[in-house]
C-alpha cells in the first residue's frame, strides 16, 4: 500500500453536525451512464505495445484480463475515491485501507486497468482495490473516463465516491491548516475551488455515493464509510434517511425531499418544545395530527415503486431527506418511522439528523 496524500482534515474544529443512529448501513448515489464515444484504451490502460520504465527496462502492458485468461470472480472489486480538495479523500481512504483494502493514492488513471488486472493475477491476495485520483495530477481526466469504459468491457466491479463540501467549509479547513489550494494559482482560496468544483462536475455526475463532509468531524465521516463499506456482503440498496431543518438549507447530497411542513409544530407545545422527535410524547404528537400515518404508509408505497427501478437501473445508494423547520422534531419522528419500514422490507438503512441539537 502507499501513502496518502497531505493531512486533509474533514473539519478542523468541532461541529455540531447531527446524530447517525444506524439500523444497518446506507448512503445516496447517481448510477453510471453508458458511454457511446468510447476513446481507445492507451497502452498503459491494456491496451498492445511494450511501455519503456525510466532506466530503460521494457514492460509488457500489453496483457489484458481476458488475454491472461483471469476467470470472472477473480476481478478485484474497485473503488475511486475522488471529490474536492479538503472534503475528506485522506480520510475516507485510510479508513478503507484499515478495512483490508489495497489502496494507491494518486495512481495516473491511465494504468488503474492494469492495477485491476495485477489484482486478478493475484490468487486472490488483492480482491479489493481502493484508488484516489484527484486534481494533483491536473489532466487526467480524459485518461480517467478511458480508463473506465476499458474497465466496463472487462465486467469489473467499480465504484466511485465522491467528497463533496461547501465552499464556507473548505476555506474553513484551508486557513486552518495554512495550506494553499492545489488550483488557486495567484488567486483567492476560492477562485481554486471554484476551479475545481467545476473540473469536477462531470465526475461528480457519475458518483455511486457522494458523501457532503460539510457539517462533519473525521470521525463521522470514518462512520459513515464504515456503514458502506464494512460489510462482507454488498446489499441490492441502502439507504440513508436523513432529518434536516430547512432554515439550516436543504443537504446537497440529497436524492428525494420531503416536506413536513404540513403537519402543526411541536416547538409550539409548550411541554414538548425542548425535547425531539426521539421522545415518545413528541412522536406520538406529531403521528397523532392528521395526515401524518397516511403520509407514511403512501410515500412508503412510493419507495417501494421507487426502490425496484433503483435496483433495475443498477442505483445501490440513495438519500432521503425529510426536512421541517428546524430540524428537531417533525422531520426527526417521521425518518425514525420511515426508516424502520424500509428495514423491514429488506433495505440497509442509515437515519442521520443532520440539524438535531442545533437549536
Amino acid at each position: 500500500m502507499t501513502g496518502h496524500e497531505q493531512e486533509e482534515p474533514v473539519a478542523p474544529h468541532t461541529t455540531d453536525a447531527g446524530t447517525d443512529v444506524p439500523h444497518t448501513a446506507g448512503t445516496e448515489t447517481s448510477p453510471k451512464e453508458a458511454r457511446e464515444d468510447r476513446p481507445q484504451r492507451p497502452a498503459a490502460a491494456g491496451g498492445a505495445g511494450p511501455a519503456e520504465q525510466e532506466d530503460g527496462a521494457e514492460v509488457n502492458t500489453g496483457t489484458t484480463i481476458e488475454k491472461a485468461g483471469v476467470p470472472e470472480a477473480a476481478i478485484p472489486e474497485l473503488v475511486i475515491i475522488s471529490g474536492m480538495s479538503g472534503a475528506g479523500r485522506s480520510t475516507a481512504a485510510k479508513c478503507l485501507e484499515d478495512l483490508g483494502w489495497f489502496v494507491v493514492d494518486n495512481l495516473p488513471p491511465a494504468l488503474i486497468p492494469t492495477m485491476v488486472e495485477l489484482g486478478a493475477r493475484s490468487q486472490g491476495n488483492v480482491a479489493r482495490i481502493a484508488v484516489v485520483v484527484d486534481v494533483r495530477g491536473r489532466r487526467f481526466f480524459d485518461n480517467l473516463r478511458e480508463s473506465l469504459a476499458d474497465l466496463e468491457t472487462k465486467h469489473v466491479t467499480r465504484r466511485i465516491v465522491f467528497l463533496e463540501s461547501s465552499d464556507d467549509a473548505l476555506v474553513r479547513r484551508f486557513e486552518g491548516v495554512r495550506r494553499p489550494h492545489p488550483l488557486q494559482g495567484d488567486g483567492r482560496i476560492v477562485d481554486g475551488i471554484a476551479a475545481e468544483r467545476e473540473l469536477l462536475r462531470e465526475l461528480r455526475g457519475d458518483a455511486d455515493l457522494v458523501i457532503d463532509t460539510s457539517s462533519l468531524n473525521v470521525h463521522e465521516l470514518r462512520a459513515k464509510m464504515d456503514a458502506q463499506f464494512a460489510g462482507e456482503e454488498e446489499p441490492e440498496l441502502r439507504a440513508t434517511v436523513m432529518s434536516f431543518g430547512f432554515k439550516y438549507g436543504l443537504p446537497v447530497d440529497a436524492d428525494l425531499v420531503v416536506d413536513m411542513r404540513f403537519l402543526p409544530n411541536p416547538h409550539w407545545v409548550p411541554e414538548l418544545r425542548q425535547y425531539t422527535g426521539l421522545n415518545e410524547e413528541v412522536a406520538a404528537y406529531v403521528f397523532n395530527q392528521p395526515g401524518a400515518k397516511e403520509f407514511l404508509d403512501r410515500y412508503a408505497e412510493l419507495l417501494q415503486l421507487i426502490q425496484t427501478g433503483y435496483r433495475r437501473e443498477g442505483k445501490r445508494y440513495v438519500t432521503i431527506a425529510v426536512g421541517c423547520t428546524g430540524g428537531k422534531h417533525r422531520s426527526v419522528a417521521m425518518s425514525e418511522k420511515l426508516a424502520a419500514r424500509l428495514v423491514s422490507e429488506g433495505v440497509e438503512t442509515v437515519v442521520v439528523h443532520r440539524d438535531m441539537g442545533r437549536e
